[in-house]
């Protein structure tokens, strides 16, 4: 089967690609559409994250496994796009370039049959250009009314009943 996805830059701007890849594809070798498809070289990091229907990041899926254990990440050149994308769990978040952040809401469109003489991956449609650098990220917690102000804790903090020489 072949998956129709569409990949949105999270800009401002409208950005993205519609991707035409088959089920049975690695996650490397979708990883390898995105980067072509936006016109990145390749060589940066890069990651998959399932999630949910509001996009909340969940599981990773990495290109290379960078702990020092050799944990229990899975790996994009392991793991099958049917695996991880289907009809019950539409969307994926990708982030290439871990210095960048060039982050991307993934979600399969449709599936359909495989065209004969048609190749794979393909890209159906481009919009938008990439812009010069990747779009900023605001990583700020929002502060909630019953947290209270920061500065007063910082004030009252002489107040507080702390020995500083605990160890």
């Amino acid at each position: 089967m072949i998956y129709k996805i569409r990949i949105i830059l999270d800009a401002e701007e409208d950005t993205f690609r519609d991707i035409e890849i088959e089920d049975n594809s690695t996650m490397e070798d979708f990883h390898n559409a995105i980067t072509q498809a936006f016109g990145f070289e390749g060589s940066e990091m890069a990651s998959f994250y399932t999630c949910d229907e509001e996009w909340n990041q969940d599981e990773e899926i990495a290109l290379f496994d960078m702990s020092e254990s050799g944990s229990d990440v899975r790996l994009m050149n392991e793991t099958f796009l049917e695996d991880v994308m289907t009809e019950n769990n539409p969307k994926l978040i990708y982030v290439y370039d871990f210095f960048s952040m060039w982050t991307f809401f993934v979600e399969l469109a449709d599936i359909v049959e495989k065209e004969d003489g048609r190749i794979y991956p393909n890209v159906l449609f481009s919009f938008g250009e990439l812009p010069d650098a990747p779009p900023e990220k605001k990583f700020e917690a929002e502060e909630r009314e019953e947290d209270g102000d920061y500065d007063d804790l910082l004030d009252s903090y002489d107040d507080m009943d702390f020995d500083e020489n605990w160890n």
